[in-house]
């Protein structure tokens, strides 16, 4: 396989392995959160997941990208990584979501209630997340994130 093949292929492999992880992980958590914490009725939550899914497919991608730029300033150290996969998920995905609460008809009540609790959620997921995208991309045949500046992860021939 010719090197131009493979970079093409592994980035086809990194959109879907950080999009199917986005999807996979946050559909559950976002059902909890928007029904139990925000308050919101199940047609408002389908709603949510719909807009939600479709955004995923659109941010997949740019997020596994930032996360991995983010991921350079994390030291060696456990608490470093969690730290900074925390900051880079709720700097990322909470004003994605906080748009999609407004658009699937939360008032201003549930959207700062499902804001906030979103915001906790993703500081507590962060680094469970960040190691499930990496356990992701692994299973794609791809190099875990984080290592380099914007990474595509493409893996030398």
């Amino acid at each position: 396989m010719s090197s131009s093949t493979r970079a093409s292929s592994d980035r086809w492999r990194s959109f879907a392995a950080d999009t199917l992880a986005l999807i996979v992980f946050f559909t559950a958590t976002g059902i909890l959160n928007e029904r139990f914490i925000a308050g919101m009725t199940w047609e408002q939550v389908l709603d949510a997941r719909l807009l939600g899914a479709g955004l995923m497919v659109v941010s997949g991608r740019p997020y596994g990208l930032w996360r991995d730029w983010i991921m350079r300033f994390s030291g060696p150290r456990r608490g470093s990584r969690i730290a900074w996969d925390a900051l880079a998920l709720v700097s990322f995905q909470v004003p994605i979501y906080a748009a999609i609460l407004a658009i699937s008809g939360a008032d201003s009540d549930a959207l700062l209630r499902g804001s906030l609790g979103v915001t906790v959620i993703m500081l507590a997921l962060g680094r469970p997340y960040g190691a499930f995208l990496n356990l992701v991309r692994r299973r794609f045949g791809l190099p875990d994130g984080g290592d380099k500046p914007m990474s595509l992860n493409v893996q030398d021939p």
